[in-house]
C-alpha cells in the first residue's frame, strides 16, 4: 500500500506545486525517489513529530497541501495534541499518513502496534479518517485527500492486499465499496484486514454461506446508507478491524443502527479487545492471536449464524 501511495503522490506532485511531503526521519527507501525529483517539495523534520505537525500546519495555512509521513503511532499518538490544537482547530489542509497500521510492525512490540488510532482520530472534529483495504484504495485515497480541503488521516499497511480488487468499483470518501455479494451475512472491514475478510468470505462461500463484503475505507465521514441496507437486507452484520473495538468500525456501525432504529438480526464486533498484548510476532501471527485472521473470521461468522 505504501508504494501505491507514494507513486500516486509523485504523479500528482509533478503538476501541483502546492503538494509538500514532510517525513519524521523515516521511509527513505520509499521516499528517495520523491526527494530526488521534488527537492523543493520535500522536508525531513527529524525525529520530532510534534514539531513536524506544527510546521505542516503553518505551511498549510500559507496555501500548501501538506502530507506528514511516519510509521505506526509516531505521526498520530505522539503528536495528538498538535493534531487537535493546530491541525483540526484551524481546519488546516494537512494530511497525516501513518504507514504500518495495526500490527504491521508487530515484531517491534506494543509501542509500534497502531491499534487505537482510528478510534482516537475519529473523535476529533473536522478530520477525515481513511483506512484503505487495498493498494487500489490507497492510490485512490491520495486524489481524494488532495481534493478535500481540510484535515485528513490516512492509515496504510506496509504490504499490498492479497486479493483482486475491481478498479471499476469506484472509490469515494464516505461511500463503502462492495467487494462480494451475498445475503446470509454482511462482513464489514476497514484497513488492511479487509484482505482477511475477503478470504473468509470466499471460504464461507465454498461452504454454502454467501456473505456481502463491504470495505468501509472511510471511518469518517461514514456510509450510514450501506450500513442500514446491510442491517435490513442480510442476516446480520459482523465487523472486523485491526483496531480497538471501542470507538472504531464496530462502534460506528452500532451507533448508526441504534440512532436510526434499525436492528440487525445478528451483530458481532471482531477486533482488539480492551487490552494490550505483550507478545511480539509478525502481522499474521498477531491477527490470529486476537481472532481477526481469515480462519477466525469465518468461524465467528458461522457461529453467529447458528446463534
Amino acid at each position: 500500500m505504501r508504494n501505491a501511495f507514494i507513486q500516486r503522490l509523485s504523479e500528482l506532485a509533478v503538476g501541483d506545486k502546492r503538494i509538500l511531503l514532510i517525513t519524521g526521519d523515516l521511509g527513505f527507501g520509499v521516499l528517495d525517489d520523491f526527494e530526488r525529483r521534488f527537492p523543493a517539495q520535500y522536508l525531513n523534520a527529524g525525529v520530532a513529530e510534534q514539531n513536524m505537525t506544527a510546521v505542516a500546519t503553518g505551511l498549510a495555512l500559507e496555501g500548501h497541501v501538506v502530507f506528514t509521513y511516519s510509521i505506526g503511532n509516531f505521526p498520530t499518538l505522539r503528536c495528538l495534541e498538535q493534531i487537535r490544537n493546530d491541525v483540526c482547530y484551524h481546519d488546516a489542509n494537512v494530511k497525516i499518513v501513518s504507514i504500518g497500521g495495526g500490527f504491521s510492525y508487530g515484531q517491534l512490540g506494543m509501542s509500534h502496534h497502531a491499534t487505537e488510532d482510528l478510534s482516537l482520530l475519529r473523535a476529533l472534529p473536522g478530520i477525515v479518517v481513511c483506512a484503505p483495504g487495498s493498494a487500489f484504495e490507497a492510490r485512490e485515497s491520495v486524489d481524494a485527500m488532495i481534493a478535500h480541503a481540510g484535515p485528513a488521516y490516512l492509515r496504510l499497511e506496509r504490504a499490498a492486499n492479497d486479493f483482486t480488487d475491481d478498479s471499476a468499483n469506484i472509490f469515494v470518501f464516505g461511500h463503502a465499496r462492495k467487494l462480494r455479494e451475498g445475503s446470509d451475512l454482511t462482513l464489514m472491514g476497514a484497513g488492511g484486514v479487509v484482505s482477511e475478510v475477503v478470504a473468509a468470505s470466499d471460504l464461507l462461500n465454498s461452504q454454502g454461506i454467501h456473505c456481502r463484503v463491504l470495505s468501509l475505507h472511510t471511518l469518517k465521514p461514514f456510509d450510514k446508507e450501506a450500513v442500514l441496507a446491510a442491517a435490513e437486507q442480510t442476516g446480520g452484520i459482523l465487523t472486523v478491524e485491526e483496531n480497538s473495538v471501542l470507538g472504531g468500525l464496530g462502534g460506528a456501525v452500532a451507533e448508526i443502527c441504534l440512532e436510526h432504529g434499525t436492528r440487525p438480526r445478528r451483530f458481532l464486533r471482531l477486533g482488539i479487545q480492551d487490552t494490550y498484548t505483550s507478545l511480539v510476532g509478525d502481522q499474521a501471527y498477531l491477527r490470529s492471536l486476537v481472532g481477526i485472521d481469515r480462519g477466525s473470521v469465518a468461524l465467528a461468522a458461522r457461529r453467529l449464524l447458528e446463534a
